[in-house]
């Protein structure tokens, strides 16, 4: 009988199985939708179905990097414990390599998985029933520059380039790229350090700047100064703002003699030409995700009146 793709669909919905196996587990129970469900299950492919509402929060940051470019990727699971499984680091690693072809997260999670004929998305499901938590790929991202480097930097490494937090720093310079590399691995490390909230003052949201602009009137017209005064106040104050969150105005964390933009200034006499940080990428396991609280002791209470 002809399978149609919301007959798929639903299935996949209710069990978290990857389209070709839905499309078989229907064919082979001629569209009974109970039945496939069944049939998934004991081939072992329905394991996911009843966590795929449960929080992936955890997981592993992946980075990979070729000629002048370089991406990250953040795949998530229930717990550390599965961020530590070979077979689950290998995925990452493997959408990391993915992702440095694809870049953006759709077009990463559209594409096929390396060795197979299944999407990113459609394996990683796969995955859930043989690892046995809820995984999600959340999210991809890539950068690339026409001459210079691309470097890539994990904080706590688990194992080769995957980590709980990730940062890649792009500089276009016409000079050496093995030195203009090494530099970016240190912004990078300073990034991870600092977490900036943009490049440059022109990238900064306008709305955060205007809500501290305020913030600092008040505070400067609190003291009865007079205007002008209160002015240079503000602007003052804008400017500490700016060197505690704008990445070139922040003090360099391996010099804070200097300014990051003035290490990369002094940079340039080893690299060799001018250089410029045309734009930076931070990835912290699991931020944004709001968590599941449980109260273990409830549960164990719980448990004993079962």
């Amino acid at each position: 009988m002809s399978i149609s793709a919301a007959q798929v669909k639903e299935l996949r919905d209710l069990t978290g199985a990857g389209m070709m196996d839905c499309k078989a587990a229907l064919a082979e129970t001629n569209g009974d939708m109970e039945a496939a469900v069944d049939w998934l299950r004991k081939k072992g492919i329905a394991k996911a179905d009843k966590k795929a509402g449960r929080t992936a929060a955890e997981g592993l940051i992946g980075v990979d990097a070729g000629v002048r470019e370089a991406a990250i990727v953040e795949v998530n699971s229930e717990t550390d414990f599965v961020a530590r499984n070979d077979a689950f680091q290998e995925i990452v690693a493997k959408v990391a390599k993915v992702a440095l072809a694809y870049g953006k997260t759709d077009a990463v999670a559209a594409a096929k998985y390396p060795g197979s004929d299944k999407s990113v998305t459609d394996t990683i499901k796969d995955a859930v029933g043989t690892i046995g938590e809820n995984l999600g790929f959340r999210r991809s991202d890539k950068l690339t520059v026409s001459e210079g480097a691309v470097a890539t930097y994990i904080h706590n490494a688990v194992a080769d380039n995957l980590g709980k937090l990730g940062v890649l720093v792009a500089i276009e310079t016409a000079g050496d790229a093995h030195k203009a590399s090494a530099f970016a691995r240190q912004v990078a490390m300073h990034v991870a350090a600092t977490n900036p909230l943009s490049l440059d003052v022109d990238a900064l949201d306008q709305a955060a700047v205007e809500r501290e602009r305020a913030i600092f009137s008040d505070q400067a017209r609190a003291s009865g100064k007079p205007e002008n005064v209160i002015e240079k106040m503000i602007e003052g104050r804008l400017r500490k703002f700016y060197e505690e969150v704008v990445l070139l105005k922040q003090a360099f964390v391996l010099n804070p003699d200097l300014t990051v933009e003035q290490a990369l200034k002094a940079a340039e006499k080893e690299i060799g030409a001018p250089a410029k940080i045309t734009a930076y990428l931070r990835f912290a396991l699991g931020e944004g995700i709001e968590k599941e609280e449980s109260d273990f002791a409830a549960e164990v209470a719980a448990a004993v009146k079962k």
